[in-house]
This record gives structure tokens, sequence and C-alpha cells, in this order.
């Protein structure tokens, strides 16, 4: 990875569209600073299309779609998107799965969700679960006292060997019937909302993150970032981004965001 203070000034100018993920990317410690907010507002009101792509669950990315400066949202590693439209007052949502198949799912993830519960001692159903359409996420540092990467692991392999595609974030396992991820619904957002093939245009977008479930972005975009924090999953990552920021978290956010706005 390099420093992001070598990100070449040519690729600066060609990007118009970020992308990037939300816990402890552009939140610290579970909270979103002034400075973070501010800096994503700035981001938009310059005119880049702006989309967070996270495991937050679809409660919240109603909220996120209405209220934030952004121009849409993928949510649950890729489980839909949510664009509201401010001139009609509409919200459009676009799973990947009609309702009633992931009505049936529900009852599978509960199930094994209850495994995963009872085998790993410590880890618990992430707050938000009541508010997720399409998986289950399992906290191991959110709301509970953080387990070692290895009870983090034994999580993901439970749920990949009950049949679930299993992603870890920085605070939760996430696991779902399926094969999308945040890359597969964020190239879907973009051809459906802005008529944009990314396997054309990706280099007119930047992608920043900081964990194992950003990787599929950080492989796919030649200009991937991480917040400074991605060196605590440098070990689990199966793609890394291809820069580093300075500052960990929002702060990173923020340096990134003031790098594109003095472009």
């Amino acid at each position: 990875m390099k420093p992001l203070s070598d990100f070449p000034a040519s690729a600066l100018r060609d990007i118009r569209v970020v992308l990037f993920d939300i816990d402890d990317t552009l939140t610290t410690d579970g909270h979103l600073t002034a400075a973070a907010y501010t800096s994503l507002e700035a981001l938009k009101e310059s005119g880049f299309i702006v989309v967070p792509i996270t495991g937050r669950p679809a409660g919240w990315c109603d909220h996120i779609a209405r209220m934030w400066p952004v121009d849409g949202v993928v949510g649950e590693n890729g489980a839909f998107y949510f664009c509201f439209d401010h001139a009609e007052m509409n919200m459009k949502q676009r799973f990947v799965k009609d309702a009633a198949t992931r009505k049936r799912d529900r009852d599978v993830l509960s199930a094994i969700a209850t495994t995963i519960l009872r085998e790993v001692p410590g880890c618990a159903l992430a707050s938000d679960q009541a508010y997720r359409e399409a998986d289950i996420a399992i906290d191991f540092c959110e709301d509970v006292p953080a387990l070692p990467h290895h009870e983090v692991e034994r999580i993901k392999h439970l749920m990949e060997s009950a049949g679930l595609t299993a992603k870890i974030s920085s605070i939760h396992v996430n696991g779902w019937l399926g094969d999308y991820d945040k890359l597969s619904t964020t190239r879907l957002f973009m051809r459906e909302r802005f008529g944009t093939e990314l396997d054309q245009q990706k280099y007119e977008c930047i992608f920043i993150g900081d964990s194992p479930n950003d990787a599929p972005m950080f492989a796919y975009f030649p200009h991937s970032v991480g917040v400074a924090n991605v060196a605590d999953f440098i070990d689990l990552l199966a793609s890394k981004p291809g820069y580093i920021a300075h500052a960990r978290c929002g702060a990173g956010f923020s340096e990134v965001a003031t790098k594109l706005l003095s472009r």
C-alpha cells in the first residue's frame, strides 16, 4: 500500500464518484463526527456522486438515503440499494432477492444465528439485527467486549459451514444466502441509476474502506484507499487497498476528501 500522499494528481482529476464504507471509515469509535459529515457534505456539494457501501441494515439505510447528503446507499453488504428522489419524494428500493425469498431466508438465518451464539461465547446478535432484511450480523466488538481474531474467524467458519456467504467487518461478522457482495450491487446501482458500466469507467471512482468485507472493492477499483486502521486487519484482507491514509477512521475519510476537493 502506498501512502495517500503518492496518489497521482492526474488520477485525482478524473474522479467523479466517491464510494465508501461507513463503520470505522466514515465514523470514529461508533460516532459520526462533525468533521467527517462536513467532508461528506462538501463532496456532494462539489458535484461528486457519493454513495456509502455498507454492511448496515435496511432500517438504517432508509434514513441514510433520505437524510444524508448522498446519491443512494448500498446496504447489508450488497443485499439492496436505496435511492431517495427528493423532487418526487419517493424512495427507490432495489433488492437482489424478492420479499418472499427474503422471508424464507430469514428463518434459515435465525437458526444459524442461534447455533453461533451457542458455539461462540461472548458474541451476540448485532443491536441492529431487528432492522435487517437479508442477513444476520454477529457482533464481536461493537456492544460486547472485543473477541480475539481467532474467535471472529470461527464465527465466519461456522457461517460458511452452514452454507452462508460470510464477511468480516470492523465490528460484525455478516452472513447471508447468496453470492452477491458490496461490489456486485455497487455495479448494479451505478448501471441502473447513472447508466455507468464500471468495467469501462471504474477509473472515475474512488473507494474508501477499512476492513475485510471491503476486499472485493479494494481488488476491483484501481483507486482504492484504506483509512489507517485498515492495518488492524492486514492479515485478514484478501485484497489490500492501493493507498493508505495517514489518519484513522473518520479523520482518514476527511483526509481523502480534502485531497479530492483541492485537486
